[in-house]
């Protein structure tokens, strides 16, 4: 019997939305107060969705405590008040909410094998989240 196990986290973090690719004044028009030289934070929700089979002598898809230790060493640690922009990770990408949950779903698929990764969801906002499964 396949299942999907969905675990939710929180961290905190900044960034700007700028590029080099653009003057100044197209950052602005395209990024509105996101582009604020001084950057702003946000309280990310990340939820991390996986599957797999149902072990029957555990009736889990996987050990909750080692998905957990994967994400706070390979996720929270690196991105829990810190700013995105300077983070190796993000450098030469924009760290919109969309690329940074592309990331973290890359980091998550080389970190934890003992569940399929189905996809991760962050919420930057009330108003917007972000999926991304891996295509």
């Amino acid at each position: 019997m396949k299942a999907h196990l969905t675990r939710r986290y929180r961290f905190s973090a900044s960034h700007r939305l700028h590029s080099d690719s653009f003057s100044d004044e197209e950052n602005r028009a395209i990024y509105g107060k996101c582009n604020n030289p001084y950057g702003h934070g946000h309280n990310y929700t990340l939820e991390v969705t996986v599957s797999g089979e149902v072990d029957r002598s555990t009736g889990m898809i996987c050990d909750l405590g080692e998905l957990d230790e994967c994400v706070r060493r390979e996720i929270l640690e690196r991105f829990d008040v810190e700013n995105l922009n300077v983070r190796n990770e993000l450098s030469g990408s924009v760290p919109t909410t969309e690329n940074l949950s592309t990331v973290i779903y890359q980091i998550l698929k080389r970190e934890f094998g003992r569940a399929h990764l189905e996809k991760v969801r962050l919420e930057e906002t009330m108003m917007n989240s972000f999926e991304y499964t891996g295509n």
